[in-house]
């Protein structure tokens, strides 16, 4: 089965009345997650972990894979499931989002590049104050990532 993406006009359609599965790639550098800072709706200028949706046809693996290359640049290999963040927030964007983090390793050291998804990007120790609110919950939650008391960059 070919994969392929559909026209952002019909994603809106769909996705405003059925929730869409993504995944998150989840990437740790010497004790540090890497956030990526949006420049895109829902969540313009906060940031999140980068992600995207499964497309018809991908596994789960897969859609990491190339969500990790299309956003970040980078090849990476998938290490383990985290579990599920369903972001209630963007329900008055046109989605409901269920999001699925993994956890990855880059297969190499370059430099991560990104896409027109996010403007910026760095590894935190401690989860910035203006980050989307779910996924911060999330970390602080499962992963024992502290939250800033500040907000950065």
């Amino acid at each position: 089965m070919k994969i392929q993406r559909i026209p952002f006009t019909e994603f809106k359609k769909i996705y405003s009345r059925v929730p869409r599965l993504c995944v998150e790639v989840v990437l740790v550098s010497e004790n540090k997650i890497l956030l990526t800072k949006r420049s895109i709706p829902p969540a313009i200028g906060q940031w999140h972990t980068p992600g995207g949706t499964v497309l018809k046809g991908e596994t789960l693996e897969m859609t990491v894979k190339r969500v990790a290359k299309e956003e970040l640049g980078v090849s990476v290999k998938v290490v383990k499931f985290l579990g599920v963040i369903e972001y209630k927030s963007f329900i008055n964007h046109y989605s409901q989002d269920i999001s699925l983090p993994f956890l990855v390793e880059t297969k190499s050291k370059k430099t991560i590049k990104l896409d027109g998804h996010a403007d910026k990007y760095d590894f935190f120790k401690e989860i910035p104050r203006n980050t989307i609110k779910e996924l911060k919950d999330y970390y602080l939650k499962n992963l024992g990532i502290r939250s800033s008391r500040k907000d950065c960059c």
